[in-house]
């Protein structure tokens, strides 16, 4: 079977943030080496030519790079499809009225809950005001916004607010997405998983307020991984879609994928897109379903290529071994050691966030 072509590059260009959000999904080894400009221009290069048609630039904080409009505007003139993931602290109409001359498509901006003082208190710093100027600026553009809001523990019981932000703000698309527990967000659990109540409670206000706002806006609910049965594909499978490129280059499958054990991923340094899509030892070790043990070989759901075994990183975490079945599988033989992180402890034994920080891995 041919190799299939990836549809989108998410151009990680930093690991610095203003922010300090504990569920950050980048590694907890955050590094502060990043690939230059020249290197970027020719990993957008080798993207369109490979059949990539939508660039996500993300961190991080995407704007932190002096670099950002020169890498839209060649994103554009490839006839990529940009968007712009970001905190939005540092985003203001100036900033914004050049992105979008370069070529700008679409903008993301994330949340922590509607009310400031608690979320300033989950971003780690005073950037709610900034934040929702910022989302204004973006309509005020006339370019499409998404808003994120990442629900866990400390924010679901505040869904009816949020969802008032969120229709005050008129978004094109929402994404309420559920934690997933990946990098800060593992030193966090404690602190962050939600009851099965708050998020039976929240995901039917989101249904409501689906019904209410109508076809307009587009409104995606992501359930919370640990508490489903069936797992969901991993970036829609492992080396099926997406190519995300790390800050020091390292070409990964998913975004958590650089802290799976007895794995070495290609560095866009040494080896093209093209090169590391199709050739590449690490792109190819969970692509497809030859690489399968059981149950997931023979799942008795028959749904091999539709979760692809769920997520390997989750695998690899709660079993030590990235071939297993991913745990949320009720069919896992280590299906309890999902069933057990969902336990939460009393409010008065809630431990304080460990807040996301940058620490240098390498020289200054």
């Amino acid at each position: 079977m041919p190799t299939p072509r990836p549809l989108s590059l998410i151009a990680e260009l930093t690991h610095r943030c203003p922010l300090r959000c504990p569920y950050c999904s980048n590694p907890v080894d955050l590094r502060r080496d990043e690939l230059d400009t020249a290197t970027w221009l020719r990993v957008i290069d080798q993207a369109a030519a490979l059949g990539v048609v939508q660039l996500a630039f993300t961190g991080g904080e995407p704007l932190a790079r002096h670099d950002l409009d020169d890498l839209v505007r060649a994103a554009a003139e490839r006839e990529l499809y940009t968007n712009l993931i970001t905190s939005a602290f540092a985003l203001d109409a100036d900033r914004l009225a050049r992105l979008r001359s370069a070529g700008l498509e679409h903008v993301q901006v994330s949340f922590q809950d509607a009310d400031p003082a608690r979320a300033d208190l989950i971003a780690g710093r005073r950037a709610h005001e900034r934040k929702l100027a910022a989302a204004r600026a973006v309509k005020d553009a006339g370019l499409p916004l998404t808003v994120n809001v990442v629900l866990h523990r400390h924010n679901l019981d505040h869904i009816e607010e949020i969802l008032g932000l969120v229709a005050d703000l008129e978004p094109d698309r929402v994404e309420m997405a559920n934690v997933q527990y990946e990098g800060w967000a593992v030193a966090n659990h404690a602190a962050l998983m939600p009851t099965a109540e708050q998020l039976k409670n929240a995901e039917a206000a989101v249904r409501r307020f689906r019904e209410r706002i109508g076809p307009g806006m587009r409104v995606l609910w992501v359930a919370s991984d640990l508490y489903e049965d069936v797992p969901q594909p991993c970036m829609g499978g492992w080396g099926r879609q997406t190519i995300v490129c790390a800050p020091d280059g390292a070409a990964l499958p998913c975004l958590s994928a650089s802290g799976l054990p007895g794995m070495e991923f290609p560095n866009v340094r040494d080896h093209s897109l093209e090169w590391i899509w199709e050739r590449s030892e690490a792109f190819n070790r969970f692509r497809g379903t030859d690489w399968m043990r059981e149950p997931c070989r023979s799942c008795p759901l028959g749904r091999q290529e539709e979760d692809y075994g769920g997520c390997r990183c989750q695998a690899a975490r709660l079993t030590g071994d990235p071939y297993a079945t991913d745990p949320v599988c009720g069919f896992s033989p280590h299906h309890q050691r999902a069933v057990d992180l969902r336990t939460v402890p009393p409010e008065e034994e809630q431990p304080a966030y460990v807040y996301r920080t940058l620490r240098s891995t390498t020289p200054s």
